[in-house]
């Protein structure tokens, strides 16, 4: 990346986790970035429309607003802004959702520095063409149950009943360990 010595370029993140924001601020800002942070869609999208980001790093499962509304806030306002979107649950369906929006790169956390600065550098159709193959039912299965077990905060016995399961068999699906992207 070249960047004027006396000019960093802009970098938005945007991410409900206040500590791993800390962390990655700082670890952006002596990769030469200048960071502007925010923790929900609706703290940065003043924040980009004051000051259009030249790129941007956007958790995609936050408290309100999806960050997919951001991607595609952020390209609509400057469609060159890079923007990279992280997510703890990665999908197919979300990753190509994220890049139709607008967005650079898709990552799955944790991520680092190191690989989103990369990212900003590469084109998801280009570089890393998703794979064509639909994901497993397994997968599916456990992307869906992490998705609804988030939606109720954790709660065991209410995402059972919003997955109309038995609790025990929630409890035997969530210790099994994911099973492997396709």
């Amino acid at each position: 990346m070249n960047m004027a010595q006396n000019e960093q370029a802009s970098l938005l993140l945007v991410d409900d986790d206040h500590t791993f924001c800390q962390v990655l601020q700082r670890a952006l800002e002596k990769r030469g970035y200048s960071v502007t942070v925010a923790h929900s869609v609706e703290q940065a999208l003043p924040l980009a429309a004051a000051n259009p980001p030249e790129y941007a790093v956007v958790d995609l499962k936050m408290s309100g607003a999806s960050g997919l509304v951001l991607v595609q806030s952020l390209h609509e306002l400057d469609a060159a802004t890079r923007i990279v979107v992280l997510t703890g649950y990665a999908s197919i369906a979300t990753a190509v959702e994220a890049i139709k929006l607008g967005a650079t790169q898709y990552l799955s956390k944790p991520a680092n520095a190191d690989e989103i600065v990369a990212a900003f550098g590469h084109s998801a159709s280009a570089e890393h063409p998703l794979n064509a193959q639909p994901a497993s039912i397994n997968r599916l299965e456990w992307e869906h149950i992490q998705r609804v077990l988030q939606e109720n905060n954790g709660n065991i016995s209410a995402t059972a009943r919003a997955l109309n399961m038995h609790r025990r068999t929630l409890q035997r699906k969530l210790t099994k360990h994911p099973a492997a992207p396709d």
